[in-house]
C-alpha cells in the first residue's frame, strides 16, 4: 500500500498518550512540543516495569539484573536501527548539551592552535557554546551568519568561510526558531571536501521524523530524546572510525571501551531501558496504518516519517497562512511547508505587544505556549529581536490536530 493512500489516524495517535485523558493536560491546546513532547503509554509502561521489577545494578547473573541489562542493550540496538547506525556508534547521555560538551572536550585532541571551527548564529546554544569554548585553547572560531532578511543560512556564505584550516563545522539540521530544515547532506559533502568534521544538531528535526543518519553522512549527530516522545536524555551519534580516535572521557578502566568512553558515568539505566517504548509506539503506528505489512525497523520508521510529514504539513500551513496575513504579526522563516522544507515550529512577534504579553494572552485562551529566546539568542540578536522578551513559539508534532490550530487562530483573532 502506498503512503499516498494513507493518512495519519490522529485519533489513534492521541489514544496512545495518557496526557490527552488527563484533566490537567487535556484542557490545553498544546503548542510547546519543541520544549518537550508528551510520552506514550509504551514508554511509561517500560519505565514502570524497570522501576518496579528490575531496579538493580544491571549485567549480573541473577535474573532481575540480567533482564535490566538486556533491556538497556535492546533499547540501544533499536535506536541504532531506527536511525540506521551501528549500536556502538551511539551514546545515550543526560542531554544534548552534556553530550556536546563531552564531545568537544574529546575532539580538542584532534586540533591545534590556529585550526578553525565554524559555528552558526542560527543554532541553539547547545551546538554553539561547546565549540566556541575551543577558542580558550587557541582555535579560531568563525561564524556562519544568517541572512537577516530571511533568517536563513545560505550555502554561499559557508563556502566563503571554509579553508584548509577548517577542522569542524557545527550546524543545525533544523532551527528551533526559524523552523527551516537545512540541507545537511549537501553541507556535509561540502565540509568533507575540506577534510573537516561536521556536527549536526538534530534536536528540532528528529521529533518530525527520525533521520537516516548514514545517508546524511555527518560525522556526529545529536538530538534530545525527551523531544522524541521519550525521557529526558540526549542521543549522540558518532562515526565509529572517529570515536576510536578520541581520548577517553570516562573512568580510566574503560579506556578503549567505545562508546562508553564518551559517556562519563554511563547511561541512566531506567530511562535508557524505557526507550524500548519509543520504538514500540512507532511500531504500533506502523501496524495500525499498514496492517499485514512488514519490514526492517528502518523501513517502518521511513513509512511513519512520511505519514507524520504529511499530517504536520496539513495542520501547520493554515496557521502559517493566517499569521502571514496579519500585518501586525511578523513571522520568522518560510510561510509555507512544502516537501518538508521547514518544521511546524512557528515563531513570531507582534507589533505593539511584547512577546511576554502575547504569550500570556494566548495562555488565557487555552493555548499552551510561551515566549523566550529558546537558547537561540544569537539568532534573535541577529534579527534585532529583544533576546530577553524573545518570540512566541508555537510548535507542533504529529499528535496535534486541526482543532488545535483552529483554537490558536481564533485566539489570535481575539487578541
Amino acid at each position: 500500500m502506498s503512503n499516498n493512500n494513507v493518512s495519519l489516524d490522529v485519533n489513534y495517535v492521541k489514544a496512545q498518550f495518557p496526557a490527552f485523558n488527563d484533566p490537567l493536560s487535556a484542557k490545553w491546546s498544546f503548542f510547546e512540543n519543541a520544549g518537550g513532547s508528551y510520552v506514550p503509554n509504551n514508554v511509561i509502561e517500560r519505565l514502570n516495569y524497570f522501576m518496579t521489577s528490575t531496579k538493580v545494578q544491571p549485567y549480573a547473573e541473577f535474573d532481575t539484573s540480567a533482564i535490566a541489562g538486556d533491556n538497556m542493550d535492546q533499547a540501544t540496538n533499536l535506536f541504532a536501527e531506527m536511525i540506521n547506525v551501528q549500536n556502538d556508534e551511539i551514546i545515550i547521555g543526560g542531554s544534548t548539551t552534556i553530550n556536546m560538551y563531552v564531545l568537544s572536550n574529546a575532539m580538542r585532541s584532534l586540533l591545534k592552535p590556529g585550526d578553525e571551527v565554524i559555528v552558526t548564529n542560527q543554532d541553539h546554544e547547545a551546538n554553539v557554546g561547546a565549540w566556541r569554548r575551543l577558542a580558550e585553547h587557541g582555535m579560531v572560531i568563525k561564524e556562519w551568519k544568517i541572512n537577516t532578511k530571511t533568517a536563513e543560512l545560505e550555502i554561499e556564505d559557508l563556502k566563503s568561510l571554509l579553508s584548509e584550516k577548517t577542522k569542524i563545522v557545527a550546524v543545525t539540521h533544523c532551527s528551533n526558531i526559524v523552523g527551516s530544515i537545512n540541507d545537511l547532506k549537501s553541507i556535509a559533502k561540502l565540509v568533507h571536501e575540506y577534510d573537516a568534521y561536521i556536527i549536526g544538531d538534530g534536536v528540532s528535526y528528529a521529533p518530525h521524523g527520525f533521520p537516516d543518519v548514514k545517508d546524511l553522512d555527518v560525522d556526529f549527530y545529536a538530538f534530545s530524546l525527551y523531544k522524541t516522545y521519550g525521557p529526558h536524555l540526549g542521543l549522540l551519534y558518532g562515526k565509529k572510525a572517529i570515536l576510536d580516535k578520541l581520548p577517553n572521557q570516562n573512568h580510566e578502566f574503560l579506556e578503549g571501551d567505545v562508546p562508553y568512553t564518551l559517556n562519563p558515568g554511563g547511561p541512566n539505566h531506567e530511562e535508557l531501558s524505557c526507550l524500548i517504548g519509543v520504538y514500540e509506539y512507532f511500531n504500533n503506528l506502523f501496524e495500525h496504518h499498514f496492517p499485514g505489512e512488514d519490514g526492517s525497523v528502518r523501513d517502518k520508521i521511513e513509512k511513519i516519517n512520511e505519514l507524520i510529514a504529511k499530517h504536520e504539513q496539513e495542520i501547520a500551513n493554515p496557521l502559517l497562512e493566517y499569521i502571514s496575513s496579519r500585518d501586525d504579526i511578523k513571522l520568522i522563516g518560510k510561510n509555507k511547508i512544502e516537501n518538508k522544507n521547514r518544521a511546524p515550529t512557528i515563531a513570531f512577534t507582534m507589533d505593539n505587544k511584547s512577546s511576554k504579553e502575547l504569550s500570556s494572552d494566548l495562555v488565557k485562551h487555552g493555548i499552551a505556549t510561551r515566549n523566550d529566546n529558546f537558547y537561540a539568542w544569537r539568532c534573535l540578536k541577529a534579527l534585532g529581536i529583544d533576546v530577553d522578551d524573545g518570540v512566541v513559539r508555537t510548535s507542533m508534532v504529529h499528535y496535534n490536530t486541526h482543532e488545535d490550530v483552529n483554537n490558536l487562530i481564533e485566539a489570535l483573532k481575539k487578541i
